[in-house]
């Protein structure tokens, strides 16, 4: 049984934070829980902020984790707005920006992530932007409404899930749009090039231009606002904002300090945990974006970004610090809404791990599902317009049993009846 009186901190005030604290009192505990946000919001989920909320369609009060009386209720102590700035493993105490010291029996490192920023000259403009918290979703909110009314550009840095849904969203509101992308299609790294055209299409039919296979490296500025940017191409393409969507990098800056394992940056980086989420450091787990796993099931250290992972992540963690057995091995998942299309991509298929794509459906009119195999074992799977399918794919990823591509391909065919 844990002892009534340990204390328990999370540092970091996202979705896996605060799913980790709801899971300690769920589980029982009865000691101190203890949440460490650096932001003066309460936890928030961040799909919204590109997706629903970002679109005007959702309510600013719909992004956020619990109701703010939760945490009171479930006696988990915030500290709003207050960074951690120094972790002392061997005295268990995490110093906090105004000086606060915090001691701990368990620790939880939840820090996520921060956007990638550009190297380039130009960056401190003001129409230059980046989508990670709330409080960038509210400016680029209004920003994208903006260049709506005035017919005005927005430039993005990036063809990613990130660049790709705000290129939706402000379509929605009539603003002009270009994507600059070094890579040939969309999501390349993610899709290949045998499903990325896909979303080269779907957009350029909504007016959004493309400009691949050259990098950003001027943001032009007159008066302090950007008027314009250049490419290694010696391309020049008007813009009245920028935003740049580069990917993310893990926080680890902490952990680092404090002498944990950490994975390189050229591996994706992160801090490196076992499949309980368990650090170098026996008494400190680490979950969500920041959290470099050893994946059982995928039999591979694995950084996943998104919204599930921080979901699952943040309660395996809480599980496993209780001292309960844990082998966290959740198949990654993330899904996207852009137009009329909704998808959801189950599995990890990175460049040069599968040999055949197959999929079965109408890819032209975008009800399908893809399947990325290796010798006939589906490595991931996403399926486009198809819904209630996720757990079948995710199923056929688990067994890790050799399948007839052509049963795979056949819409005929049930999935559930490829199952071992």
């Amino acid at each position: 049984m844990v002892d009534t009186h340990q204390t328990f901190v999370i540092v970091g005030g996202g979705l896996a934070g605060a799913k980790a604290a709801e899971t300690l009192r769920a589980e029982g505990f009865t000691g101190r829980v203890i949440l460490i946000c650096d932001e003066r919001d309460h936890p928030y989920e961040r799909p919204p902020l590109s997706k629903g909320y970002l679109l005007g369609k959702e309510e600013r009060d719909s992004v956020f984790v619990h109701e703010p009386a939760f945490y009171a209720q479930a006696r988990i102590e915030l500290h709003l707005g207050q960074p951690a700035v120094h972790l002392d493993p061997a005295a268990r105490t995490v110093r906090l920006g105004d000086g606060t010291l915090i001691a701990y029996d368990k620790l939880l490192l939840a820090t996520g992530a921060e956007p990638r920023r550009l190297d380039v000259p130009g960056t401190g403009l003001a129409g230059v932007h980046h989508l990670r918290r709330l409080a960038h979703a509210e400016r680029l909110r209004g920003v994208l409404a903006s260049l709506g009314r005035e017919n005005g550009h927005l430039v993005i840095a990036g063809a990613g899930w990130i660049g790709l849904e705000v290129a939706a969203a402000a379509r929605s509101y009539g603003a002009e749009v270009t994507i600059i992308e070094p890579e040939p299609t969309p999501l390349h790294g993610i899709l290949g090039p045998e499903l990325g055209a896909l979303f080269t299409d779907l957009h350029a039919e909504h007016g959004v231009r493309f400009h691949f296979g050259a990098r950003l490296t001027e943001i032009v500025g007159q008066d302090g606002m950007v008027v314009s940017v250049r490419t290694d191409d010696g391309e020049e393409h008007p813009a009245h904002d920028v935003l740049a969507a580069i990917g993310a990098a893990p926080r680890t800056a902490l952990a680092e300090q404090a002498g944990l394992d950490v994975v390189d940056r050229a591996d994706g980086g992160g801090i490196a945990v076992d499949a309980a989420l368990r650090t170098s450091d026996p008494f400190i787990h680490a979950a969500g974006d920041v959290a470099a796993a050893d994946h059982p099931l995928l039999d591979t250290r694995l950084r996943v970004e998104h919204w599930a992972n921080a979901l699952n992540g943040g309660p395996a963690a809480a599980r496993a610090m209780l001292g309960q057995d844990i082998s966290y091995d959740r198949v990654p998942y993330f899904f996207s809404d852009q137009y009329d299309l909704g998808m959801e991509y189950s599995g990890y298929a990175p460049p040069g791990s599968y040999d055949q794509v197959v999929c079965r459906g109408d890819v032209g009119k975008r009800e399908f599902i893809a399947f990325w195999l290796h010798e006939g074992r589906v490595l991931a799977g996403m399926n486009v317009n198809v819904w209630d399918v996720a757990g079948d794919v995710q199923q056929l990823i688990r067994s890790g049993t050799p399948l007839d591509p052509e049963k795979l391909a056949d819409p005929t065919v049930p999935l559930t009846s490829l199952l071992p």
